[in-house]
């Protein structure tokens, strides 16, 4: 592999971001080198949502997380989770 580019150094992130959107990290960068890494501890970004139910079907949500001991929005978002995977492997 040719000589690697010295990666500047960056006032913030913001900088960061915008010269990586603009440049290419193999100039820089040795990936042959590089190993795997484990981030273990990490959790995924989350974003609220507003979403609409009519009050019978959450009463009945409410009722079936009440029976497996679990937040009702946790319930949801398993639920949701589910069925997006489900989706995703019957296409």
């Amino acid at each position: 592999m040719s000589k690697l580019k010295k990666i500047p150094e960056f006032k913030n992130e913001a900088e960061e971001r915008k010269f990586w959107e603009s440049h290419d990290s193999a100039d820089y960068v040795d990936w042959g080198k590089a190993e795997k890494a484990t981030l273990a501890n990490l959790k995924p970004s989350t974003k609220t949502i507003s979403l609409r139910l009519p009050e019978g079907l959450l009463e009945r949500i409410k009722v079936e997380a009440n029976k497996r001991d679990m937040p009702y929005q946790s319930l949801i978002k398993a639920w949701l989770a589910e069925d997006v995977a489900s989706a995703a492997r019957n296409t």
